[in-house]
């Protein structure tokens, strides 16, 4: 048999392999167990050369294989765990890789057997399905490809062999636990049994393949001593020996085949066992001893029964009869109700002790814990030991029979056992406490499902699930499927599980093959959609396979015109909530943002009928109108139920028992004498409604209303309605659910009508006694101050019937004894309200935290003169209820301050009243404790009781912690739950003294109990928290000082911070404690008893968290492996490229199309270092308009001068000498921001967080090998060294810029919690306050340089070096510019390579002239650094250029030289390119003149017919994003609006120039639109663009502003005209504006916007020296208010500088960065839907009316449906007419329903191209040419009629001119 590693999709194939296991087992109840097992197995291939088998703890002695000697190796890896060096404790992180790795080999296989060569694996001579049928053991359906039919002939046809195992097991650890007699327990009794202490623990008393989907059938022979007993010597005649009382009995999955004498020891008997089923070995168990055996009676009903027999030991056998009394109902109403005949032949119950678990099921066996069992006197155990028995009998059929297909599945097998045990329950307990139980479980799942949890079924989870989410998914599966019931109940099927269930268990028990019996949640939710025939996958996806729960508000009111019920609701998801900012817990917990489905409502009407509505939610918030079926005339006083209801409840306070029963109510006050006698109800303090409320409860015209009536939702819904009408709820509704939520709902407004009406609902026995508990809980709430203690008054009057009446009548209460009659329960609702009073006496409260003295004189007269002599029930758990109550009042409940773990005054305020009480209590409790160790009561509860009440007084200092009490408890020969409370109480008071903590290491290696071993384990790691956190392990005053938490915005990245450094600081205290983390006990023995073989594997784990905590783990050393891989990639110097001797050429000239400004023209200035794209280098040209000047000489052109060197550079040209500077200056970085980089680095390197960040990130190393397929620009600190070292950096923000990179790179690859992520954040906020003290440092430095030379401004990201030059229009001539007035507009040539060249000192821009050549080349300077510019010097120029006018040089090394090159070179090579543009424009330009003609044609048409027409002149120009190319073609829509909407505004980044009028000095030319860098308030943005100057313009006539973002500037001396608002601009909508601003207002993130800066306040003392526009949400609010805004451009222009100003204060990646950017996004959503143009309702109504006309008018049949060229014969129809042209009317229907025409004219535009297509293609003298004029004549009449239609209804404005509610489409 093949062993695969792992059960993977490919490797799953092999396993349909059939075998057999036989095991023989010796037990000799001394720890030892000696046996073989015979392993006959089915090959899969003639090739199969080793086994691997699954054995743990065993000795393997031989191994045979068809009886021919194998060799084998047997490695346990978890017995042989060692390390380097043992003795050392800080080598625990080395034991634990150590672990980890066995447990993954261990996987593999334990055991290997080699076959002999002798064995041969020969084909069978059988048929393939006899050899089928002999294995039995197909394989499982798993995950992964199915077998074909081939390859299931070719897995079985080979012939069996037999493998021989034997072995022997001594002192197991796991599987298998022996109970024993020992010193401390002489009397216990001997047994053995198999026990699940670990998941893999099968394989740990049997060599088997230990994995849940591999089955076989089995077959066991059990030798044991026929008894335990130890008897005289007898003769050696077998007829002699006396029958032993207790003899040795084997219980074991399977069928009891029979019991046979040893045939060589008559002391011994065998047992033998069959399990002809296929079953895995992790359902296989057994069990030995003296067992008392019990047969189960049968039930007379059924004909043919499966027998049931109880298994106990010795002592416990008159409890076993009635802890299964109902195991045989159980039988009957699975196999009746569900599941059909029972899968085994037979059903074993077995009770033993010391079990680690409640309960271990196997097939057709539970081994059950003896604490289950309870005698006839016991009540309050009864419904726990039912429950779990019917539950383990459940799980026989799912579970054990039925499983789980795949790990995901689970939730589905153990929901459907416990809601089937729940149907059980409910049938044997009744209805009641089946939906009371089910309300509460539905409350605990609200409380855990708040976002911690998963959901109960992840697909895409290979593992089992995990134990701690266990216990969840428990609770919340059995709930699912019941709403799922519920839901398909309500559907028009009415089906429920009842009916698809049994269809389910029949195919499982059909099944020929164990594949079949798997059941995954697909097939499951199949059967349902298939049976019920509803899709239930709405209904999985938010409840399986998502998480969380909804909670719901609804409020309800009663509209007297409708007749109907309004009810509102909301709900809400709080799980997503938590989740919602962050996309990776999201994705892996799978919250559900919205829940979906149907809701009963049930509304009981003022004639006191229920009515029934189901409410449909789909919406998070909704309004309902609920239909009310009553007349509102008929008041409830008149109707006919209303005066019967009231006779009959006369009738019944008179007596009569008929009238009472007629009444159909719950509520029977109305019959109870204390409540109608006058003198009673003044003794019993009963308030009444006043008359107003008298009124408005006859006025009401419903009297209450039921949400979820049906328990159909897991949902927390709060319901607003009046007082009086949940106490009617609670009064006449019989629901339990609907009483306790109207309980829930009254407790939280106390007053003293709900006081008495919380009291009458105890005294009344008619309802359920959970509901009376309830209520007598609810009392606490009513003893307050306020209502001069009424409810406590209440209280005592209620527990009043169980004491001794007070000899005066009128005695005060709160002065009374209340000594108790005798104990009697044999009501058992009365026992349990008892109960409920004490606990609520318990709970009342002064305001000062403390309990009256009277409560706690009461509970101890209750322990006092408690007397059970005469009671048939043991009242040990009502004397645990009063110890409780007595506890919870002695101990003060005043909260703690704030930030407090407790009352800072840790020795309360007691008088000598507390101090007499507190004695007495202690009495009492010593009392009780005596008498329990001499007469033990049930499972030692009171013992327990009061080692709680010690506990509890201890730890609130108001008695002297004894560790003498618990510490005897704690030793072997207590009872487990004792020795547990003991240790409990230990572990919160100073247990890791050197000699505690050395006990409770020799309790972890050494107990004999297992239970008490992984006790004492668990809460060893739990309790040293607890400690630290309640003050008694305390950190150092240094490290309690540097705990500073600031808020400075980053909430959620601060909290997780902060719980971080808690803990941080928790683990260190813990560590630096002498006796806790210094403690020489757990450095001596903590390592040796991890490493001990017979190590619980829990104790072992929860040693190494101890370890954790409490020892700093050693470095390991990583193992040295050499693999070549490429290095990591680090940004390297380019080579220094060599020197270009280029001769001095003459300068090219470029022709002026404007008169060049006066003055010098700048240089430009180029970094040191050039860096180039691959794609060449593009200058981009933006020319303002040309304006025409008064003189047509020809002008001089301008030259782009070259920064001339210094004069000792000029002795030697082309040879600059370099001047010499440190290496790590040789970048330009100055020598402050050196040694600032220098020190910052420093101090990074030694933080404590910077480890993993010292050096480059390596795959292998690192266990990342996927690192460099997400980051591509990896940084780490070793490198920023080396950069800063070898002088890569210019300054200092380039060095930060790499921190930020390195910093961002562990943020982007670690997910958010991960421990490389808590790193990088805390590192980057030590950075962040270093680098502050840094700039704040360099600041005046900076300036003083700043003076001399401004620096550029540093671009957040550098942008990509691109230069573009657009070619001239046509070449001419060079000709000389002579200077011209500055009023003149120049071209600016912006370039980017690099950096960001800051902007000229004078703010001139640079004048372009045309040439020739089409690309001028470009010179620029090297960029100058601050501390090495010389004075500047002024250049030779021009006659007419002001003298004044200077412009700095710089050193001269040859770059300007290079870059002239290369532009040259870039532009050769973008000369094709350019040409390849040119002949796709032209393209586009022939296609827009074809359509022009159309257009002019129509044009003509609409000027004498004088309609409303937009003004503009009707050009395309720059109406595209970006020129048309192959690859990226415009659609067809922006094409057609293109045409049919001209002056429109583009929704491109391009700006289209004005037409102005040709030039007088030169020929017209034709500029191509050209993107200007975008400009915010004056600076440049983000990308690093320079600033754009906007030069005045001397035109006469008004400059038209450019996409209406632009304001035009006036030209000096001319008087500017007031603010205009630009034609192509949208007027203000000062709603929407306001709309917009409370959206973004509203938002978390924009709190820093709201008001102005406050340099002073806000910490930011620069602020207004770099913001020269400050702009905030408060200062355009109150612009909106003022009216200042003109147009929707001004107002969205006022918010993006909003934002600039924070980007440009603040540096990438802060706090307020990240707020703007958040702000941002939710602006341009609110803007877009603010903007948004379409048709108006009127306009589009009659559109559609238009178009519905056409296409039934038989004159336009050729126009309803698009053209198909195939059908009707014309295959060149998109040759001439393109198919983006192409229209038709139900083209155009289509087109105006989805609101793609944003204008009247874009629809008509629509109409005429579809016209003229017709008749381009047809010509105008045919017949569908004929029509289509015809149609055309038709469409103008009827649009006319639309046009003066919306005209008449338009209120001002001009024409053509969107009226301000309209939307208008931004770019």
């Amino acid at each position: 048999m093949e062993r695969s590693k792992q059960p993977t999709n490919t490797e799953i194939i092999h396993a349909r392999r059939g075998f057999t296991i036989y095991v023989v087992l010796e037990i000799d109840f001394s720890g030892s167990i000696w046996g073989y097992t015979d392993i006959t197995l089915y090959p899969t291939t003639k090739d199969l050369r080793t086994i691997h088998l699954n054995s743990r703890q065993c000795h393997i002695h031989s191994v045979t294989v068809d009886t021919h000697r194998a060799e084998f190796v047997h490695h346990d890896a978890l017995s042989h765990l060692s390390i380097s060096n043992p003795q050392d404790c800080h080598n625990h992180p080395e034991l634990k890789r150590k672990i980890y790795s066995a447990l993954a080999e261990d996987e593999e296989g334990e055991l290997s057997i080699a076959i002999p060569p002798e064995v041969t694996i020969r084909q069978a001579q059988w048929p393939v399905q006899d050899l089928t049928s002999a294995a039995a053991t197909p394989e499982p359906q798993t995950a992964g490809p199915t077998l074909s039919s081939k390859e299931k002939d070719y897995t079985t046809k080979y012939v069996a062999m037999t493998v021989h195992i034997v072995y022997s097991l001594r002192k197991s650890s796991d599987g298998v636990q022996f109970v024993l007699p020992s010193d401390t327990y002489p009397f216990r009794i001997p047994h053995v049994f198999t026990t699940p202490a670990a998941p893999d623990s099968a394989r740990c008393w049997v060599p088997c393949v230990d994995y849940l989907w591999e089955k076989c059938p089995w077959d066991f022979e059990f030798i044991v001593p026929r008894s335990l007993e130890q008897h005289d010597p007898v003769s050696s005649d077998e007829d002699e020996q006396p029958d032993v009382e207790y003899p040795t009995v084997v219980v074991c999955s399977g069928r009891f085949e029979e019991q046979i004498a040893h045939p060589h020891n008559s002391a011994k008997t065998i047992f033998q066992f069959s399990l002809p089923q296929a079953t895995s070995v992790q359902h296989v168990a057994f069990a030995a001893g003296p067992f008392h055996v019990y047969p189960v009676p049968g039930d007379e009903e059924t004909a043919i029964q499966v027998g049931i027999t109880a298994f106990c030991l010795p002592g416990h056998e008159s409890m076993l009869a009635n802890s299964v009394s109902t195991l045989r109902s159980a039988m009957s109403f699975y196999s009746r109700a569900y599941t059909g005949a029972f899968p085994f032949d037979s059903f074993k119950l077995v009770f033993v002790d010391e079990m680690p678990s409640q309960r271990f099921d196997s097939a057709s066996l539970s081994v059950i814990t003896a604490d289950l069992l309870h005698g006839d006197d016991t009540i309050d155990q009864v419904y726990e030991t039912r429950h779990s028995l019917s539950h383990a009998l459940a799980c026989q059929w799912i579970g054990i029979d039925m499983y789980q297909k795949y790990w995901p599945d689970t939730w589905l097998i153990n929901g459907l056992s416990l809601y089937v045990t729940g149907q059980f329950m409910r049938k044997v307990f009744g209805n009641n406490e089946y939906r009371y139980r089910l309300k509460k479980d539905m409350e605990r799942v609200l409380e855990m499902d708040n976002g911690s949890m998963p959901p109960i079924c992840q697909p895409h989870t290979p593992d089992p699930p995990d134990a701690n989410l266990l216990p969840f998914v428990n609770l919340k599966a059995p709930l699912v499927l019941h709403i799922l019931d519920r839901r398909l109940c309500k559907s028009g099927t009415s089906v429920s599980l009842i009916r698809i269930l049994p269809k389910i268990f029949l195919a499982v028990l059909s099944a020929e093959h164990y594949e079949g019996k798997g059941l995954s949640t697909h097939n499951f939710l199949r059967m349902c959609r298939k049976v019920s025939g509803i899709d239930p996958r709405s209904f999985a996806e938010q409840w399986i396979y998502g998480s969380g729960c909804p909670r719901f508000g609804f409020s309800a009111s009663f509209n007297r015109k409708k007749m109907a019920v309004e009810i509102s609701m909301r709900q809400e998801s709080p799980a997503y909530q938590v989740h919602e900012n962050n996309e990776i817990s999201k994705t892996l917990m799978k919250p559900v943002p919205f829940f979906e489905g149907q809701m009963t409502i049930r509304i009981h009407e003022a004639d006191g009928t229920p009515y029934e509505h189901v409410l449909d939610i789909r919406n998070p918030y909704k309004r309902y109108e609920v239909p009310f079926n009553t007349k509102y005339k008929r008041v409830r006083r008149n109707t006919k139920r209303y005066l019967a209801r009231q006779q009959a409840a006369q009738a019944a306070a008179e007596g009569d028992a008929d009238a009472v029963e007629a009444m159909n109510m719950i509520d029977m006050g109305f019959g109870l004498e204390i409540w109608e006698k006058e003198q009673e109800r003044e003794n019993w303090k009963v308030a009444d409604w006043t008359e107003e409320d008298e009124q408005n409860m006859s006025g009401q015209t419903y009297e209450w209303i039921r949400i979820d009536a049906d328990l159909e939702w897991i949902a927390a819904i709060a319901f607003d309605q009046k007082d009086y009408m949940w106490v009617s709820q609670l009064q006449r509704d019989r629901d339990v659910v609907a009483q306790y939520e109207a309980i829930s709902v009254l407790s939280k407004t106390p007053n003293p009508i709900i006081s008495s009406t919380f009291t009458k609902t105890v005294l009344v026995t008619n309802y359920f006694y959970r509901i009376r508990c309830e209520a007598a809980m609810a009392l606490v709430t009513c003893a307050i101050q306020r209502l001069d203690w009424l409810g406590l008054f209440h209280l005592f009057k209620l527990f009043l019937r169980y004491c001794y009446e007070p000899e005066d009548p009128n005695q005060d209460l709160f002065n009374h004894s209340y000594v108790p009659r005798p104990n009697d329960f044999s009501d058992f609702a009365e026992y349990f309200v008892r109960k409920s009073l004490v606990r609520a006496v318990s709970q009342v409260r002064f305001e000062n935290g403390k309990t009256p003295p009277i409560v706690r004189q009461f509970l101890i007269d209750q322990l006092r003169y408690n007397d059970n002599t005469s009671n048939p029930y043991s009242d040990a758990l009502y004397i645990c209820t009063v110890i409780s109550a007595l506890t919870c009042a002695t101990v003060s409940a005043v909260p703690p301050e704030r930030g407090e773990f407790v009352n800072a005054d840790t020795t309360p305020v007691i008088d000598q009243t507390d101090r007499d009480l507190l004695k007495q209590a202690l009495t009492e409790i010593d009392r009780y404790r005596s008498m329990d160790r001499l007469i033990p009561s049930f499972h030692n509860v009171v013992t327990i009781a009061t080692l709680e009440f010690h506990l509890t007084l201890s730890m609130a200092n108001l008695i002297p912690h004894e560790p003498r009490i618990f510490l005897p408890l704690t030793r072997e020969g207590n009872y487990t739950q004792v020795r547990m409370a003991a240790f409990d109480a230990l572990f919160l008071s100073k247990w890791y003294a050197p000699k505690i903590m050395q006990y409770f290491l020799s309790v972890m290696a050494n107990d004999s109990s297992r239970v008490i071993r992984r006790h004492v384990a668990r809460n060893a790691c739990q309790s040293l928290a607890l400690l630290v956190t309640m003050g008694e392990l305390k950190s150092s005053a240094k490290d309690s000082e540097t705990v500073l938490i600031e808020e400075d915005g980053n909430g959620q990245e601060k909290a997780k911070e902060s719980r971080k450094s808690d803990i941080d600081i928790l683990i260190k205290a813990l560590r630096k404690d002498r006796e806790a983390g210094k403690n020489e006990a757990v450095r001596e023995f903590l390592i040796p008893i991890a490493l001990s073989p017979e190590a619980d594997f829990e104790v072992r784990w929860c040693l190494l968290k101890l370890a954790d905590l409490l020892i700093r783990g050693a470095e390991e050393v990583p193992p040295k492996v050499t693999i070549h891989l490429p290095p990591t990639p680090v940004v390297e110097a380019a080579p220094p490229l060599p020197t270009l001797k280029v001769p001095l050429k003459t300068q090219k000239l470029l022709k002026p199309t404007a008169a060049p400004a006066k003055g010098p023209v700048p240089p430009f200035t180029v970094p040191s270092k050039l860096k180039l794209p691959v794609n060449g280098v593009h200058a981009h040209v933006t020319r303002a308009p040309s304006t025409p000047t008064p003189s047509a000489e020809p002008r001089k052109a301008v030259v782009f001068p070259v920064p001339r060197p210094p004069k000792k550079v000029l002795e030697k040209p082309g040879k600059p000498q370099p001047k010499h500077v440190p290496k790590a200056q040789s970048g330009g970085m100055s020598v402050y921001d050196l040694r600032a980089c220098q020190s910052a680095l420093k101090k990074l390197q030694t933080h404590k967080r910077a480890a993993i960040f010292l050096q480059p990130v390596d795959p292998v190393r690192d266990r990342a090998p996927n690192y460099f397929d997400v980051i591509k620009n990896p940084m780490d600190l070793s490198t920023v060294n080396a950069k800063l070292e070898s002088g890569k950096y210019k300054d200092r923000f380039d060095f930060e810029a790499d921190f930020r990179l390195m910093i961002s790179n562990a943020k982007t690859y670690n997910a958010a919690g991960s421990y490389a992520h808590g790193e990088a954040v805390a590192l980057e906020a030590f950075f962040d306050k270093q680098w502050t003290r840094i700039n704040k440092t360099l600041e005046a430095a900076d300036k003083a340089h700043t003076r001399a030379v401004p620096l550029p401004a540093r671009p957040s990201v550098p942008p990509t070096p691109v230069v573009k030059i657009a070619p001239p229009a046509a070449p001419e001539t060079p000709t000389r510019a002579t200077p011209t007035p500055s009023t003149s507009t120049r071209p600016t040539i912006k370039l980017r390579v690099g950096s960001t060249p800051s902007a000229p000192p004078n703010g001139t821009p640079i004048t372009e002239t045309s040439k020739p050549t089409p690309k001028p080349r470009v010179r620029r300077a090297k960029e100058p650094k601050h501390t090495e510019v010389p004075p500047p010097e002024p250049y030779n120029l021009p006659p007419a250029e002001e003298p004044s006018s200077v412009v700095p040089y710089v050193e001269d090394d040859g770059s300007a030289d290079l870059l002239e090159e290369v532009i040259a070179i870039e532009q050769a090579k973008n000369k094709e390119k350019e040409e390849k543009r040119d002949r796709e424009r032209e393209r586009a330009r022939e296609r827009e003149r074809e359509r022009e003609k159309v257009r002019e044609r129509e044009e003509r048409v609409k000027e004498e017919k004088a309609k409303e027409r937009q003004t503009g002149p009707k050009l395309i120009i720059g109406k595209r994003k970006k020129p048309l190319t192959p690859e990226e073609p415009e659609s067809e829509e922006e094409e057609l609006l293109a045409l049919a909407a001209p002056a429109k505004k583009s929704k491109s980044t391009s700006v289209t120039p004005p037409i102005s009028a040709p030039s007088a000095v030169a020929g017209p030319s034709i500029e191509k639109p050209v993107a200007p860098a975008p400009v915010k308030n004056g600076i440049a943005g983000r990308n690093g663009k320079e600033k754009a100057v906007k030069a005045p313009s001397t035109a006469a006539t008004a400059e038209v502003s450019r996409k209406g973002k632009e304001k035009a500037v006036s030209t000096p001396g001319i008087s500017t005209p007031a603010r205009t608002r630009s034609p192509q601009q949208t007027p203000i909508n000062e709603k929407k504006c306001k709309e917009v601003l409370r959206a973004i207002t509203r938002l978390p993130d924009a709190g820093i916007f709201l008001q102005p800066v406050d340099p002073v306040r806000d910490g930011c003392p620069t602020y207004y020296d770099e913001i020269k526009h400050p702009m905030d949400f408060g200062t355009m609010s109150a612009k909106l208010n003022e009216h200042k805004y003109l147009t929707m451009e001004e107002f969205a222009k006022d918010v993006e500088l909003v934002f600039a100003n924070c980007r440009q204060f603040n540096p990438p990646t802060t706090y307020p960065v990240n707020c703007a950017d958040a702000v941002e996004r939710a602006f341009k959503k609110e803007w877009a839907k603010a903007t948004e143009k379409k048709l108006a309702y009127n306009e589009k109504r009659s559109l559609l009316g238009i178009v519905n006309k056409l296409l039934t008018d038989p004159v336009a049949w050729v126009f309803r449906e698009p053209v198909d060229p195939v059908k009707l014969g014309i295959p060149m129809y998109f040759d001439i007419i393109p198919r983006r042209d192409a229209r038709d009317l139900s083209t155009i229907k289509q087109k105006l329903e989805v609101d793609k025409y944003d204008s009247v004219e874009a629809f008509e535009a629509d109409l005429d191209l579809m016209i003229d297509n017709a008749i381009r293609f047809n010509g105008p003298d045919s017949d569908v040419g004929r029509i289509s004029y015809a149609v055309r004549d038709k469409c103008k009449d009827m649009l006319s009629s639309v046009r003066t239609t919306v005209s008449t209804k338009r209120k001002g404005g001009e024409k053509g001119t969107p009226q301000p509610n309209k939307k208008v489409r931004m770019g």
